[in-house]
């Protein structure tokens, strides 16, 4: 069982900035594909990021690509999602995943891929 911890959320304006990070509880043995995920109030969760294993593949929705950036730390057991030029459209809660791989470059961008999610943190980002 791979239990996730976030962190960093918070209150900020409009162009601010944000890094939130994620932790887990205890050490990950095999590779996982992490990701990060979101859910706005009324909303589904939807797709923010995702990081490979290796940490050589990204991937991002469109909605936050070239203002976000997600990273990984496996020596620290860590990943990260850098957010800048926030918007009011992205006051959500922030989930960070963690999924099974069997190899080092998989990237998966669907919350149903993902095994394991931390409990959420705030992101409200004030116009």
């Amino acid at each position: 069982q791979v239990e996730l911890v976030e962190s960093g959320g918070g209150l900020v304006q409009a162009g601010g900035s944000l890094r939130l990070s994620c932790a887990a509880s205890k050490r990950t043995f095999g590779t996982y594909g992490k990701g990060w995920f979101r859910q706005a109030p009324g909303k589904e969760r939807e797709f923010v990021a995702a990081i490979s294993w290796s940490g050589g593949s990204t991937y991002y929705a469109d909605s936050v690509k070239g203002r976000f950036t997600i990273s990984r730390d496996n020596a620290k057991n860590t990943v990260s999602l850098q957010m800048n030029s926030l918007k009011a459209e992205d006051t959500a809660v922030y989930y960070c995943a963690a999924a099974p791989v069997l190899y080092s470059g998989t990237v998966y961008y669907t919350a149903g891929e993902y095994n394991y999610w931390g409990q959420g943190t705030q992101v409200t980002v004030s116009s």
